[in-house]
């Protein structure tokens, strides 16, 4: 099988699952305990926190590790809508956020919380003069994407930085799920209060994120108990998890100058392909290099059904993702799409392919050989062929 789907998940590297392996046999100890084998364990916590923090140019103390980047998201905005209610109860994202950003601001405004959903651009990018307008006095969060999940456009996040240090009452959150290994992350010199990761994106483990929250940011947790992860996440850490984390971020940013110019000429050869070779076909979002990420690509056929192309490239041995992995199973049409200004027709009709680590230049080529195959044929059958 070729596996295009790693915008859903991504297979763990080798080197991950032994480290992981290692330390489920050998440092299992708590590392809130007070022994020996607690120590080591603390030790090692201690060295992920480090490392992590090197990647991403921040404080150790700075980053909380999750259970991912769902747990990352609702943190991050209910724990500032909880500390700062008293302060105002307005928040403010885009309407293209991955469904753990969207469906939390939905759940907030059920319980008295108003939040804006600021609108985006043909190419799925949101305005920063738009952010700035939508300011109040009683705003306390504003929550923008990095890389969008389904179509891979890259938002402004240093402009929103920037502008936001005019209003210091306001934090700055960033869901960065599908950034490490494809773009830089500086969370601190973007001016970014609270960015969220998840292992599993980046060939890391399944269940394991992490959240940079800035220094002398409050919160209320979320989850409450021991007081671990500096009282922001309670609970005795996932040691081989945030191991097994910390592993393929280093990895990942090892790979990520040779990885990213591969990925960018892989997604050019897709379109090339398919626009020359297909008919009927849309390409979401900006595909460039300045202002889209490399991994991801989004292709619409209005008349076609996601569902009914995803099947037929599987039997072609081929796997691709209708939008978000997360609602690839509703029938509704995607709402990001939408939020582009596609119709209902042209976003059922679409499909996401992404790329990773472990993709070689064979992959691709089967990928568009098995496109162009299907598609051609799922067009004559809806036009009433035989």
């Amino acid at each position: 099988m070729v596996y295009l789907d790693n915008s859903a998940t991504t297979q763990p590297d080798p080197e991950v699952i032994r480290v992981m392996s290692d330390v489920m046999r050998d440092i299992y100890g708590n590392p809130s305990s007070l022994h020996g084998l607690g120590g080591k364990a603390e030790r090692l916590l201690k060295q992920a926190r480090e490392t992590v923090a090197r990647i991403l140019g921040v404080s150790p103390q700075s980053l909380v590790f999750t259970s991912g980047g769902t747990e990352a998201n609702n943190t991050a905005i209910k724990g500032v809508a909880y500390q700062h209610r008293g302060r105002g109860r307005h928040l403010i994202t885009t309407q293209v956020e991955h469904a753990a950003v969207y469906e939390v601001c939905r759940q907030l405004e059920k319980w008295g919380w108003e939040v804006t959903y600021l609108p985006v651009d043909q190419q799925g990018r949101v305005r920063p003069e738009d952010v700035a307008a939508a300011l109040q006095e009683d705003t306390v969060l504003v929550s923008v994407m990095h890389v969008n999940n389904e179509m891979g456009t890259v938002q402004p996040i240093p402009e929103i930085g920037r502008l936001l240090q005019d209003y210091p009452k306001v934090l700055f959150h960033v869901d960065a799920v599908q950034s490490i290994g494809k773009l830089e992350v500086r969370p601190r010199e973007w001016g970014v209060d609270l960015m969220s990761f998840s292992g599993h994106k980046f060939h890391g483990p399944k269940g394991v994120g992490c959240l940079y929250v800035r220094e002398g940011v409050t919160l209320s947790p979320l989850l409450v108990g021991g007081g671990q992860e500096g009282g922001f996440r309670s609970g005795t850490q996932n040691m081989p998890g945030i191991v097994g984390f910390t592993k393929a971020a280093v990895l990942a940013e090892q790979r990520r100058a040779e990885a990213v110019p591969r990925m960018y000429r892989w997604k050019q050869e897709m379109i090339e392909a398919v626009t020359d070779r297909l008919q009927d076909v849309r390409i979401n979002g900006d595909t460039s290099e300045k202002g889209g990420a490399p991994h991801i690509l989004s292709l619409s056929f209005p008349g076609l059904k996601s569902e009914v192309i995803v099947h037929a490239l599987e039997e072609k041995g081929v796997a691709v993702s209708s939008k978000s992995a997360c609602s690839s199973k509703g029938e509704e049409p995607s709402r990001v799409l939408k939020a582009m200004g596609l119709d209902d027709e042209t976003a059922v009709g679409s499909i996401r392919i992404s790329t990773g680590a472990d993709n070689r230049d064979e992959d691709i080529q089967r990928g568009i050989e098995a496109l162009t195959a299907v598609i051609p044929r799922l067009q004559h059958v809806m036009k009433g062929g035989s």
